[in-house]
Parts: structure tokens; C-alpha cells; sequence
């Protein structure tokens, strides 16, 4: 069985593409290819990657690349094609229509983001967003299986062929045995992930520079920008002076960062495509038993006040955002023992392992 996995958006190494989907395919395909636009040679281990040209701009990447994966997907010759892009949904069909097996992955809500997308002239973004559901209408009932990350998403599609497919760590990867005693840490504030206005960035700077200097608290970032001049807008922001940008870091870098760190910031902004995420980083924390300080959204008050994790701010509030911080560094023992029911409950409920059992049935239904 040969399975193979198309992008025309994500790295090599996304987190669910790779890391998580996958690698755990490994143990059940002869062979797993993933198809991706790269300009360095990536070595996937026991995941094959099929590189192709990095495209230089948006509309490139929406024509040029497109094609180029639908060339490169007939190529491999697979038993079942998994491809991870709205962009690529023409592609999906073609696939289908040519009488291959098929797997459309949604990892946003699509009709939603498009009208909060400041590159497209307003007057068009309701055409387009009608368009883009319209699009996932027909593929939703042409393609063989629809595997979405939040319920929300999971309810626009066929239910029969659709599953629920959570953002959850793996927790093999967050034993953390180097992991620094919590009392013994520094007063690190970590954030992990994709660094964006709408994602609290510099919320979370305003936050670090309302603390107590006497606290002598860093933040360390790590996670792509949403644009390269971004980081000169950060780095002139109050509160930069007291962080640390990594950048976009291996797995295992996160881990260590983690296994350092005394709160995982989670802060992202009330907008509609985030009200009802699951956010990863959340997760991660969870896993690496630190307390979270997340946005307080029903979605994520149920998880963190139902695991008792952690505290909900309003994610726009920098103050609140950071006495919530300031509360969990002045109480390290109750700042602990939240951090020890955030992992409890990853142990239990929110962990891949329980997930890919999921995505494993699906694949065998169909094939």
C-alpha cells in the first residue's frame, strides 16, 4: 500500500502533516511519500518527500505549484491520495475523476477565513468565500473521506464520510526526561507557534512589559512570522527588550523550550476563525505540565477550567493577560500542580494516540 500526502501551502515538517499524520502512517504502508514545495533537501526518515520548486509569490502558488502537484501525484502512482489545501481541491476532484481513492483534510474553517483575508478587495470576499463552501460542498460529497481538526468544521460536511481529527500531541515526544524541576526554573513565559497580530503577539509583548521588573521574566517566541517585516515592528514594540525569538525551531527544540518554561501563553484574538479552534500550542503545554494562561472562549474554558490547567484572560486585555502571568510566578506550587493537571488530562483525553486510531479505521474503510 502506497499513501500519499499532498501540499502545495504547508513546510515539510508541518506538525500535523508530517509529525503527526504521517509518521504514524509508517507502521501500516509499505510506503508514505509526501508531496511538498521545498527549496532544501529534506530528509523525512521513514517519510519519503517528493520536493518541488518553491513558489515565489501567492499567485504562483495557486496555479504553478497547484499543477505541479497534480503531475507529481501521478506520478507516485498511490493507492490514496491525502492532500491538505483548499487550493487543491480541483486537484482532489481530478484525482477522483481519474479513479484514485482520495482524502480532503480541513484545517480551517475556509469560507470564514477568506472574509477576513486583507489581500482580497473587499466587494470580493463574500463572492469568494460562497465560492470556497460551494467548492467544499462538492468535494465533500465527491471525495472518499473529509477529515476536519474542530467539530465546527466537522458539521459542513457528509457525516458518513467525515471524522473529527484533533490537533493533539503526541505524547511519546513530551516525556520531557531533561525537563528542569518546576520550582527550580526561571521565570521563562514560553509561546509556541505561528507569531501574528490576530495571534496576540503584541498583546503578549504589552503584557511582559506591564510585569514586575523585580520578576525579571523573559518570553521566548519560537514560530514562523506572519511576514518578514513583522519582526522590526516587534523588535520597536514596549516589552522586546525581554524576549527571545527563536525562530522556527526542530520539534525537539520546542520540547526543551517547554521543559524550561513556567507558563505557556495561549492568547489568540476573538476573531471567528479562532473562537472555535483548537489550538495546538495549548495542547503542547498541556503535555509539558506547565499551567496555561489561555483566551477565554466556551471551546477553551471547557478544556482548561475542566482540566483545571491553568487561567482565561481576555485575550485583547495585556494587563490581565499579565497578572494572570505575574499570579502563576508568584504561586509556584499552585502554578505546578495545575501544570500536573494539564498533563493528567493530555494523558487521558488529549493525545494522539487516541486520535490517529481514528484516522488508521478511516483509511482502512477505504482501501
Amino acid at each position: 500500500m502506497k499513501i500519499a500526502h499532498l501540499t502545495s501551502v504547508h513546510p515539510p515538517f508541518d506538525n500535523r502533516i508530517y509529525h503527526l499524520e504521517c509518521l504514524s502512517l509508517v507502521r501500516g504502508a509499505d510506503e508514505i511519500v509526501l508531496i511538498v514545495p521545498t527549496d532544501e533537501p529534506a530528509d523525512g526518515g521513514a517519510v519519503r518527500i517528493h520536493p518541488l520548486p518553491v513558489p515565489s509569490g501567492r499567485r504562483e502558488r495557486m496555479t504553478r505549484t497547484v499543477w505541479q502537484v497534480f503531475r507529481a501525484a501521478l506520478q507516485e502512482r498511490a493507492d490514496l491520495y491525502h492532500f491538505h489545501d483548499p487550493e487543491l481541491i480541483p486537484i482532489g476532484m481530478l484525482l477522483k475523476l481519474f479513479g484514485n481513492r482520495v482524502i480532503y483534510d480541513v484545517h480551517e474553517n475556509i469560507p470564514q477565513n477568506i472574509l477576513n483575508k486583507h489581500w482580497i478587495p473587499l466587494p470580493m470576499r463574500r463572492i469568494a468565500a460562497a465560492m470556497g463552501g460551494l467548492a467544499e460542498w462538492c468535494g465533500g460529497r465527491l471525495f472518499d473521506g473529509v477529515v476536519c481538526v474542530t467539530p465546527t468544521i466537522a458539521h459542513r460536511f457528509p457525516r458518513k464520510r467525515t471524522i473529527l481529527l484533533r490537533n493533539y500531541p503526541d505524547l511519546e515526544i513530551y516525556r520531557l526526561p531533561d525537563a528542569s524541576g518546576y520550582s527550580r526554573r526561571e521565570p521563562l513565559v514560553a509561546y509556541i507557534g505561528g507569531i501574528t497580530k490576530n495571534r496576540g503577539a503584541f498583546t503578549m509583548l504589552e503584557a511582559i512589559h506591564r510585569m514586575p521588573p523585580n520578576l525579571d521574566v523573559r518570553l521566548e517566541l519560537a514560530g514562523p512570522l506572519e511576514r518578514d517585516d513583522l519582526i522590526d515592528e516587534l523588535s520597536a514594540a514596549d516589552g522586546w527588550g525581554r524576549v527571545q525569538y527563536r525562530g522556527v525551531v526542530p520539534k525537539e527544540e520546542v520540547v526543551q523550550i517547554l521543559g524550561r518554561a513556567r507558563v505557556g501563553l495561549s492568547v489568540l484574538h476573538p476573531i471567528p476563525e479562532y473562537v472555535d479552534a483548537y489550538p495546538v500550542k495549548l495542547f503542547e503545554y498541556m503535555a509539558a505540565g506547565i499551567p496555561v494562561v489561555a483566551s477565554d472562549f466556551p471551546v477553551l474554558r471547557e478544556i482548561v477550567d475542566g482540566a483545571g490547567c491553568g487561567l482565561l484572560v481576555d485575550p485583547t486585555d495585556a494587563r490581565a493577560i499579565a497578572e494572570a502571568v505575574t499570579w502563576l510566578l508568584d504561586n509556584a506550587r499552585e502554578a505546578e500542580e495545575m501544570g500536573r493537571m494539564g498533563r493528567m488530562a493530555a494523558l487521558k483525553n488529549y493525545n494522539w494516540h487516541n486520535e490517529k486510531e481514528k484516522l488508521f479505521a478511516l483509511y482502512g474503510e477505504i482501501l
